[in-house]
């Protein structure tokens, strides 16, 4: 009894030294930000909260494209020639922008509206949004992250949101054991159940990945935590989750970190797949089994933040992602990428795709015709050839002839199918993909340059049954604004730099 007694005590006082602990770092963290002139990061959000609270009416107004962005969401209207952009973040150099505005892209007509409503939720960068048809159309928002400007202060958020596309009405759900606090999850909208899977959190002094995995039923606006045996994959963000043809869930790569020692951590890119199996007997949805699945073809090699769509032809498509290069035991740089693959999920199958630009009728019959030219002239330079060829040694088994060198013709080069002139966007991660009627919609992202973070605006699209070229909507083609810090103390620029290492390390995570 007094050994229990005695470790109760302990425990006591371990709480004890927690809370001092905390309290001391919120109170250096409070002088700092008085110093930036920032208020702590509650406060910033109960200020938005109540301002999007009191919006009276729904605006719809005609604007110009979306501003600069990655870690937003972009999904297809499943009723309207339309796409649906929500929230995101932008860094200059020196601040962090978090949106929560909600555009439309009218597809026939080739404009924006951004629609704002009252109750809307909080700026946010790397949750995730998922659409179906019920009630006219749904969007369900989930999670994500905010930080203030100067990127001392993260939140991370557990909320739950729907838009209803008809009404233009937003409702908070408030349903009790949903996940936990995170970004950099991913969420699939499978049988009226949506599916949370993996993600992180992120205090600045202390980092957890996750693999866990939940359902809420949008019937019973219940959220359950699905405890499924077999091969769990490792805790990750930033991987592929997508609903394949017979039902199951298949998870595909990510990004975690673990920490080796004080102020060293080490990153893990998966290329590793894990499918979710419903047992066949469940009527709840509830019951399900990991198991670890190969896919076949060629696969992206190792990244993360590589985002993925599905089509209504079975396929899934991809496009882009980063890996980290370790050039020392400090720097790291980020490798993006701008190959595009597709999925098949029937028969779990990778493939990289390269586009053939199509060549219209007249050059492509001219090219023919100078073909066939060229074929006729080697016919008539292999007639001399042959004439021309002179036998200097024959035994009956080798036969020797000497004469002038065979030539090459055109046609060959024409049979390789391949096309240089072929334009691609550039390397990116975290871009949106949607997909609208057998056509992708690529927009946005960001890639590095140097020490500068570069977020793009671009939005181009690509008819998945003709695959010959990406067709540019908007071209990116101003100079980002970046600021440098060189006006501050040596003292705050390294702050900044470490400010800088964490952006690119929570972009690269997040999503």
């Amino acid at each position: 009894m007094g050994k229990k007694d005695k470790n109760k005590k302990k425990g006591k006082g371990a709480e004890k030294t927690a809370v001092k602990t905390e309290k001391k770092m919120s109170s250096k963290l409070k002088k700092e930000l008085e110093a930036k002139g920032e208020e702590d990061i509650e406060t910033i959000l109960a200020q938005l909260e109540k301002e999007e609270k009191a919006r009276l009416k729904v605006t719809e107004t005609l604007v110009e494209p979306p501003s600069r962005r990655l870690n937003f969401s972009l999904v297809a209207h499943p009723l309207k020639e339309e796409l649906i952009l929500f929230g995101g973040e932008f860094y200059n150099g020196q601040k962090t922008f978090l949106y929560n505005d909600l555009y439309f892209y009218n597809i026939p007509n080739n404009t924006w509206t951004i629609l704002k409503a009252p109750g809307a939720p909080p700026p946010r960068c790397s949750h995730q949004m998922v659409v179906n048809s019920v009630n006219k159309g749904q969007l369900w928002i989930f999670g994500g992250e905010f930080s203030s400007p100067t990127q001392s202060q993260f939140y991370h958020y557990r909320d739950l949101w729907l838009f209803n596309l008809s009404a233009k009405t937003w409702e908070k759900i408030q349903a009790p054991n949903g996940p936990s606090a995170r970004s950099g999850h991913r969420m699939v909208y499978h049988k009226k159940m949506i599916f949370v899977f993996g993600g992180f959190h992120d205090n600045l002094r202390d980092y957890k990945y996750f693999n866990d995995l939940f359902c809420f039923n949008t019937e019973t606006y219940s959220w359950h935590k699905i405890e499924a045996p077999g091969s769990v994959p490792n805790p990750r963000s930033g991987c592929c989750f997508v609903p394949l043809i017979d039902g199951k869930l298949l998870v595909y790569g990510g990004y975690s970190k673990e920490k080796l020692k004080k102020d060293v951590d080490k990153g893990h890119f998966y290329t590793d797949s894990f499918s979710l199996v419903q047992d066949k007997n469940d009527q709840t949805g509830l019951k399900w089994k990991w198991t670890q699945t190969k896919l076949s073809g060629i696969s992206p090699s190792s990244r993360c933040s590589m985002p993925i769509t599905i089509a209504p032809n079975g396929y899934a498509y991809s496009f882009g992602g980063v890996f980290d290069v370790e050039e020392d035991e400090e720097i790291l740089r980020g490798k993006f990428f701008n190959d595009f693959f597709s999925l098949d999920l029937e028969k779990n199958n990778w493939r990289l795709i390269t586009l053939q630009k199509r060549k219209d009728k007249t050059k492509l019959k001219q090219e023919c015709s100078e073909a066939m030219d060229e074929d006729d002239k080697k016919d008539d330079e292999e007639e001399i050839t042959k004439e021309e060829t002179t036998t200097i040694a024959d035994d009956g088994v080798f036969k020797v002839t000497i004469g002038p060198a065979a030539s090459t013709s055109n046609t060959t080069q024409m049979e390789s199918g391949k096309d240089d002139d072929v334009f691609t966007p550039c390397p990116r991660m975290n871009c949106g993909l949607a997909v609208k009627h057998g056509i992708l919609y690529l927009y946005g992202g960001m890639f590095e340059d140097g020490d500068r973070q570069v977020t793009l605006c671009d939005f181009y699209s690509l008819d998945l049954k003709k695959l010959d070229e990406w067709k540019t909507i908007i071209g990116d083609t101003e100079t980002q604004e970046w600021m440098d810090s060189d006006s501050e103390s040596d003292e705050d620029e390294s702050d900044d730099e470490e400010g800088d290492d964490k952006s690119g390390e929570e972009d690269m995570e997040t999503d």
